[in-house]
């Protein structure tokens, strides 16, 4: 099924695979933050599969996420609360009080649906609000986060990597979301022993954070870095020379906790 062929990257062992791909995505939506078609399909009477796909031209790897009529109805109520105005004209898939699970009513929602999200995607202060960008891909933070938590570090590499997905279709690459996104991906490759990917995980980060002088995850994404190119024999140099500026700067960085210490403290409500 497309599903299953579309969710494989993120599943199967060949992690290196996965990176590259993860790398390859990088490198195509730096500078491009152009709105994407967002297309789903229902896979039950009660489950909804949405894909995110790059319009425009064949996407080897879409996002996916499932999500249930209750949350559509949360994501409509939270932004009409906020946005009235702008959803007034934008109208909401309603359930039927009959044959509201046969196959045509479920196709023609599933269509309504389609339409409902492109609408909101074509809104440039919805599609940029976190309540639209949290219905796509806080599930899965969540999710990655216990999961890395309780040391089942494949399954959390794979909810990781389609959180990455979710966030570059929808063109938020450089928020703390992403970030705290890196940072997991970096931590479960390194417990796989997968350390040439996690020290890339680390460098997409630290481009990222280049221009900041200061965040919470600078000095934990710099430290990791350093070890991590020390043991796959890749220069360090600049990453150690801003560790130095932090240190000449104040920061105490033997109180600096670990990338996963960061994921594990992190709140995602």
């Amino acid at each position: 099924s497309p599903g299953a062929e579309w969710g494989s990257a993120a599943e199967r062992p060949g992690s290196s695979l996965l990176t590259r791909q993860l790398q390859e995505l990088w490198r195509k939506s730096r500078g491009s933050l152009a709105p994407q078609r967002l297309l789903f399909e229902v896979t039950s009477a009660s489950l909804y599969t949405i894909y995110l796909i790059r319009s425009g031209r064949f996407d080897k790897a879409p996002a996916a996420i499932a999500r249930r009529y209750s949350d559509f109805e949360r994501l409509n109520r939270r932004l009409r609360c906020r946005f009235g105005c702008d959803m007034a004209g934008i109208a909401f898939p309603r359930k039927r009080l009959r044959r509201n699970f046969t196959a045509e009513t479920i196709a023609k929602r599933s269509r309504a649906f389609e339409q409902f999200l492109s609408h909101l995607h074509s809104i440039a202060e919805i599609r940029r609000s976190p309540e639209f960008l949290e219905f796509f891909f806080l599930q899965d933070l969540q999710a990655a986060q216990r999961l890395t938590c309780t040391g089942m570090y494949r399954e959390a590499l794979a909810t990781w990597a389609n959180a990455y997905r979710l966030q570059d279709r929808l063109g938020v690459c450089g928020s703390g979301r992403f970030l705290l996104t890196l940072a997991g991906l970096a931590v479960c490759h390194q417990e796989l022993d997968e350390l040439g990917e996690a020290h890339s995980c680390c460098e997409q980060a630290l481009q990222l954070l280049e221009a900041q002088g200061s965040h919470p995850l600078l000095g934990p994404f710099l430290q990791a870095h350093v070890h991590l190119a020390w043991k796959v024999g890749k220069d360090k140099r600049r990453s150690e020379a801003r560790l130095q500026d932090l240190r000449e700067a104040g920061l105490p960085l033997q109180q600096q906790p670990t990338l996963k210490e960061c994921l594990i403290k992190e709140s995602l409500e």
